[in-house]
């Protein structure tokens, strides 16, 4: 079954100006205090997390193994007058792509665990070839200490609408024994209480556990450690407790 990526006008559904405006606050919030001028983004998608970071005078550049998802992300970018540079690579050889060394390189949309733990811990330390002295390594994922503890099945959104359409996603979450999990998503959409059209998609993770990256985090040399709920602006629930975080850590 087709993954969501391969879907940019499906996975933009979720966006709009106001998610747009919660990502900036969240970057404006982690950076506070901090001189980042430049950010490398090793999974940006379509840019919905990381474009907002053009407001806060940030240049951006950008890879991602998908070419769909990345004419999404010039697009979007062009429309709002924002030059990003974007490379399609995987993140597992993103230091061979880049020669720059940046202020900040960046792994968001949970989109690390889409490789084994190992490959993973290999990443962190492509991306850290590529943060100068004195910046900053970030990511963000989902909870999954939280998801393996409570094995839930059903991961349900708020409906939302794409003018008159109402569209409902709901994901229903199988655990295999191979400690791998696969998210079906399912999205119906509905015009005058009529379902008219259905898009399933399968994403396949391998959980990682938030101290096997810290420990990869320490040992890289970074202090400052930071864990934080993704988008950070939300601090009514534990970091234990929340769906999604995000660490930042500052390169020796």
């Amino acid at each position: 079954m087709a993954s969501v990526y391969d879907r940019a006008d499906i996975y933009d559904l979720l966006e709009d100006e106001s998610r747009y405006e919660v990502y900036r606050k969240h970057w404006e919030k982690i950076f506070e205090g901090r001189k980042i001028g430049t950010l490398l983004d090793v999974s940006i998608g379509s840019g919905n997390v990381t474009l907002p970071l053009a407001k806060l005078g940030i240049r951006l550049s950008g890879s991602d193994l998908s070419e769909t998802m990345l004419d999404s992300c010039r697009k979007k970018a062009a429309a709002r007058g924002l030059d990003a540079e974007l490379k399609r690579c995987d993140f597992r050889e993103v230091a061979d792509a880049f020669t720059e060394k940046f202020d900040c390189v960046a792994s968001t949309g949970n989109s690390l665990p889409y490789v084994s733990n190992e490959e993973v811990l290999r990443t962190l330390e492509q991306m850290d070839r590529l943060v100068r002295p004195g910046g900053y390594l970030y990511f963000d994922v989902r909870n999954w200490d939280k998801i393996l503890r409570e094995r839930n099945r059903f991961y349900l959104y708020n409906p939302f609408f794409d003018g008159e359409t109402r569209i409902n996603l709901i994901q229903v979450w199988d655990y295999h024994e191979d400690d791998t999990m696969t998210f079906n998503l399912l999205y119906t959409f509905e015009r005058e209480n009529r379902i008219f059209q259905k898009e399933k998609f399968e994403e396949h993770y391998i959980p990682i556990r938030r101290e096997l990256l810290l420990d990869k985090v320490r040992e890289m040399g970074y202090e400052e450690i930071r864990i934080m709920n993704f988008p950070a602006i939300f601090e009514n629930v534990s970091v234990d407790e929340t769906d999604w975080y995000c660490v930042m850590a500052r390169k020796v």
